[in-house]
């Protein structure tokens, strides 16, 4: 369905896989997932993203028939220079800046001549997940499939800072980095919806925040689930909840992204068994959702200002 003109090793060779989380593929081929049989089955409602980074100056001819299904969103996370023909008619010849956005519909056919380097994301959107934004920003269902069909170059500085936030959100414990990344590549989305149905007040809408009570069912699903991986899915499902309404919801509720109100919870447990537990530290990393004892370690400093040995040696000898 898809190819690039030029062979693999020259269009992947430069890029670094153990600097890609799991939840964030390096792209082989332009504008295609990587998939294969050891890969775990795309869930509903997800929103696969993927990098495409060239740091070979050489010129590279590429082309894309087109995703069956899903809608392709190119975002750049640094500058380049190219050439790209969208459904055989020129769209870009020229330099394009960070933050940069273009969406390309189902079974649209691009192809593109890369003159520098190059370093971007791609996220594929189901009609699934375009509904779901829709329907949160118009508090109404769209009738039919959606699609977003115009191909012009969107500059957004919102969307420069969400691209941003995904790229350097990859870590080495794909775990912690799930929510984040589901809740970052679902705002991308949904803020191309908005600028594609031009929906004025809909970015300004101020909605109501997570009621108490479906709160405390958050609060319940986290602290019993922290030793496993976590998706922004489940905790919205707890409190019986769409993933868009949830997070909107829950961040007016308590001024933290899901993300980051998870690991304070895993901060916090984790000082309860450092400080009334034998455990050792990378026990104590397992029991929290962390997958390495390094990163572990990592976070706690940035939350506690210490590292994990260090915190619990003052923490009981003041007691």
């Amino acid at each position: 369905m898809a190819s690039s003109l030029l062979p693999y090793p020259e269009t992947g060779a430069d890029i670094a896989p153990q600097r890609i989380a799991s939840s964030i593929d390096a792209e082989h081929q332009w504008r295609c997932r990587r998939t294969s049989h050891a890969q775990p089955r795309r869930q509903p409602g997800n929103v696969p993203v993927s990098r495409w980074t060239r740091n070979i100056t050489t010129p590279l001819e590429v082309v894309n028939h087109g995703n069956e299904s899903d809608h392709c969103i190119g975002l750049a996370l640094k500058c380049t220079s190219l050439t790209f023909n969208h459904a055989g008619r020129r769209l870009i010849q020229g330099r394009v800046n960070a933050g940069v956005a273009q969406v390309t519909a189902p079974a649209v056919s691009v192809s593109a001549v890369f003159e520098s380097s190059v370093d971007g994301l791609h996220l594929f959107a189901s009609q699934q997940v375009l509904a779901e934004c829709y329907e949160d920003l118009f508090q109404r269902p769209h009738a039919g499939d959606i699609v977003l069909g115009d191909p012009k170059l969107i500059r957004d500085p919102v969307l420069d800072r969400l691209g941003q936030a995904l790229a350097v959100s990859q870590t080495c414990d794909a775990a912690l980095g799930k929510v984040f990344t589901e809740s970052v590549s679902l705002a991308i989305v949904s803020r191309i919806v908005a600028h594609q149905f031009t929906a004025p007040n809909s970015q300004n809408r101020e909605g109501a925040a997570l009621p108490q009570w479906r709160m405390n069912r958050v609060v319940e699903y986290i602290d019993a689930h922290l030793s496993e991986t976590i998706g922004l899915a489940d905790i919205a499902a707890s409190a019986g909840l769409t993933r868009m309404h949830f997070a909107a919801q829950f961040r007016r509720a308590t001024g933290l992204r899901p993300h980051e109100y998870l690991l304070r919870r895993r901060i916090e447990h984790a000082q309860h068994l450092l400080l009334n537990s034998k455990h050792n530290v990378l026990d104590v990393a397992l029991s929290c959702g962390f997958r390495s004892q390094a990163h572990f370690t990592t976070v706690f400093k940035r939350f506690a200002g210490e590292t994990p040995c260090c915190w619990r040696m003052k923490a009981n000898g003041a007691r």
